[in-house]
């Protein structure tokens, strides 16, 4: 890891936010585990709290931190340090501490009560989540000078993805579910990183019931293993987009 990643990771595992936050989950993994003999529903329960927690503080705290961070970025770039080079360490610095503090927080607790599959899916998709918001707040960022407005633009992305969006594709389903639009949902459902991620965990559980209309189409189309492959690729590209987009404004922009 480079020199700037590293200042930055140990920057932010002192920050007091990043520690209530390894705390906090480390508190609900435990009481949500090891306090149910059930270890399915004890897993979606905890499911519930990561796809909701781990993308809410990624993108807020990730778009706080580049703002506050806004003077040290200028000094380095007066030095001869390329552009892309420090944008992707301090990239690399966020999605590297906010990922130690959801492994600590949630990993130890997963790893002692979960089964060894379903955790190691859990903990796939809170890394995921964790890279894919980081990813989303750089761009958010980037896109405004503006600081109200940038965590304004973030906090409308987590909203979406968490909240909106499905109501969206409910609407479509019913609108629609006299026509064979199976293809077309399949592939809607993966457009969601938070539902996709949902859906990925619930394959590895195997828990039908669970998946709802998105999910069940998705299995559908699929197949469980194959669902999980493509789930990982997807989530892979929703981590790669948005920052090579967010590097791409960087590079271009006028600081």
């Amino acid at each position: 890891m480079n020199k700037i990643a590293r200042f930055i990771l140990f920057d932010i595992l002192k920050n007091k936010i990043v520690i209530l936050y390894t705390v906090l989950l480390f508190i609900i993994s435990w009481s949500v585990l090891g306090l149910d003999n059930n270890y399915t529903k004890a897993t979606l329960s905890l499911l519930n709290v990561v796809l909701l927690v781990v993308p809410l503080v990624s993108i807020i705290f990730s778009t706080i931190y580049v703002y506050n961070s806004s003077q040290f970025i200028e000094l380095l770039l007066s030095q001869p340090v390329p552009r892309g080079k420090v944008w992707f360490n301090l990239f690399l610095g966020l999605a590297t501490a906010l990922i130690l503090a959801f492994l600590i927080g949630c990993g130890i607790p997963i790893l002692l009560y979960s089964s060894i599959a379903t955790g190691i899916s859990l903990l796939i998709t809170g890394v995921f989540l964790s890279v894919i918001f980081t990813s989303l707040a750089m761009l958010a960022a980037i896109f405004s000078r503006d600081r109200a407005k940038g965590i304004g633009i973030s906090i409308f992305i987590w909203m979406f993805f968490a909240i909106i969006y499905d109501g969206i594709l409910l609407v479509l389903m019913f609108q629609f579910t006299d026509y064979p639009i199976e293809g077309i949902m399949a592939t809607l459902a993966a457009v969601n990183p938070i539902g996709l991620s949902r859906i990925f965990v619930l394959l590895q559980l195997d828990v039908a019931a669970m998946l709802g209309q998105a999910g069940a189409i998705f299995r559908q189309v699929f197949g469980s293993g194959g669902g999980m492959v493509i789930s990982i690729i997807i989530l892979g590209i929703w981590t790669l987009v948005p920052f090579l987009w967010s590097l791409i404004m960087f590079n271009k922009k006028d600081l």
